[in-house]
């Protein structure tokens, strides 16, 4: 396949050449084989099926976690010249999901999401194409996401059977041997070809710094984004927070900063993602609702308002940054009562053992669980209730009673899970070695000899990317006239 692969690159994509991993991948892929991809964010994973998609004959489907992120990969696409690519969303009116629903057999390459694969009217639709591949993207989902909050994920196993089961492709940039493990086992994936490489940031300085009260955490960040205009994000964990600390470093900081989570109308939400892609934003204040696949290639700075639950997160969050290869910085800020925050989030995540009991005494008069009110009824959260429901169905062959102790040892089995990935949280937080050693260490075997100042247990700091920000400082500030005159330039320089 060698040099023939190159060749198409070149045609579809215009690259010469490929990146870590990606090669591997797609001969693999090209063969009918289930793989597993584990590549470091920003080395380009959704070429990993985009070439397939131009090279099979039939479709490759692509199950996205976010519409945002469909949205802009198709946007890209399209750019680019890939015209038969489509994403079917809930963003749709009816009358253009209808007509795109009926056309689907123009299209080689269409993203959905884990809900829309379910929906019954499309499955009729795509049994009646011929599908090559199946795609989940950010496959780590499957086990932070699917067991609770986005239950879907764990059904998409069934949804590949129905479609006649094809080769399947699941990547991410974040899975430990023990994630690997779980996304294999709900995918039904018995005998897969693994590609798994370091996920190493050699660009990035992690810092972690205590501060006395929240109101310090405020100083701290106005300091920092003062010294320099440079695209920055800031992951909160409560929405309310995002939006005050938005207004508070407008503020004192003069900057375009806006802020960015679930609570907000989609539309809103891609407008705020399109203007920080475009560089008219400065700052993003945002919940981890924002950023999953976000191609943008100079964000030099991520900063921690709030303590992720796991290290995962962690690590899906700060591989935004620096995807151009050129100096970046992280920064966790904490306070001495931040661990109770995630510990609540970790808590409305789940039901209690009580909701169990209370869930199966309502099962007695109801037993139509597709009501709209019954999580409102027997005071469930969302997420709370995607749980009860989907371990109820998944156990619909076994008797009340047996199935009742089940989910409570499953909901054992999680709780103790979510909080020792927090506890490797916090254990990271207050380590007093090398931070890269001790972040890197569940999911690989040692890690790439970083290109900038290590972390802040090894002499690094965030004010050390003013070194970089200096550098570039001069060509920030061209004028138009400046750049006009060099392109010309340029231009004279080729003829």
């Amino acid at each position: 396949m060698g040099d023939a692969l190159e060749r198409e690159l070149q045609t579809h994509f215009g690259f010469s050449s490929f990146r870590e991993g990606q090669k591997e991948i797609i001969e693999d892929v090209l063969t009918g084989r289930d793989v597993l991809g584990i590549l470091p964010t920003g080395v380009g994973k959704s070429l990993c099926f985009q070439l397939p998609a131009k090279l099979l004959k039939g479709t490759t489907i692509v199950i996205s976690p976010l519409i945002s992120l469909m949205v802009d990969q198709v946007k890209q696409l399209k750019a680019n010249g890939f015209k038969d690519v489509i994403a079917i969303n809930s963003l749709m009116d009816m009358k253009q999901r209808s007509v795109s629903l009926n056309q689907l057999h123009r299209y080689s390459l269409i993203y959905l999401s884990p809900e829309m694969i379910q929906n019954q009217w499309l499955e009729k639709r795509l049994q009646q194409l011929k599908i090559d591949l199946l795609v989940i993207d950010e496959a780590h989902c499957i086990s932070q996401w699917g067991h609770e909050f986005r239950t879907d994920y764990l059904k998409i196993g069934k949804a590949a059977e129905k479609l006649g089961r094809p080769p399947i492709l699941a990547l991410s940039a974040t899975a430990t041997p023990e994630v690997q493990k779980d996304i294999k086992h709900q995918l039904g994936l018995k005998e897969t070809k693994d590609h798994i490489y370091k996920m190493d940031k050699p660009n990035m300085t992690f810092s972690v710094e205590s501060c006395e009260r929240p109101e310090d955490k405020l100083d701290r960040m106005v300091t920092i984004l003062r010294t320099k205009k440079l695209p920055t994000m800031i992951y909160f964990s409560s929405r309310q927070t995002a939006e005050h600390i938005t207004e508070e470093l407008k503020r004192h900081t003069g900057q375009r900063i806006a802020f960015y989570h679930g609570g907000m109308e989609p539309m809103d939400r891609l407008l705020v993602q399109q203007q920080f892609m475009n560089d008219q934003l400065d700052v993003i204040c945002c919940t981890n609702a924002f950023g999953m696949g976000v191609d943008k290639s100079n964000i030099r700075r991520i900063i921690h308002y709030h303590l992720p639950t796991q290290l995962e997160s962690f690590i899906q969050e700060v591989g935004r940054a620096g995807r151009d290869g050129l100096p970046c910085t992280s920064l966790v800020l904490y306070t001495p009562t931040d661990h109770f925050l995630p510990l609540r989030l970790i808590q409305s995540e789940l039901p209690e053992e009580t909701d169990v009991h209370k869930f199966f005494q309502f099962l007695q008069t109801e037993s139509d669980l597709n009501r709209g009110d019954i999580a409102e009824k027997l005071e469930l959260s969302e997420s709370q209730w995607n749980f009860l429901r989907f371990q109820v169905e998944h156990l619909s062959d076994t008797s009340r009673q047996e199935a009742k102790v089940k989910i409570i040892q499953q909901l054992k089995n999680r709780s103790y899970y979510k909080n020792r990935k927090f506890k490797e949280m916090l254990d990271w937080i207050h380590y007093d070695g090398c931070r890269r050693v001790k972040l890197y260490a569940p999911f690989q075997e040692g890690f790439i000899e970083p290109q900038v100042p290590c972390c802040d247990s090894c002499g690094g700091s965030v004010e050390d990317l003013n070194i970089f920000a200096a550098q570039d400082s001069d060509h920030e500030e061209e004028s138009w006239e400046e750049r006009l005159k060099a392109i010309f330039l340029q231009g004279n320089n080729r003829v």
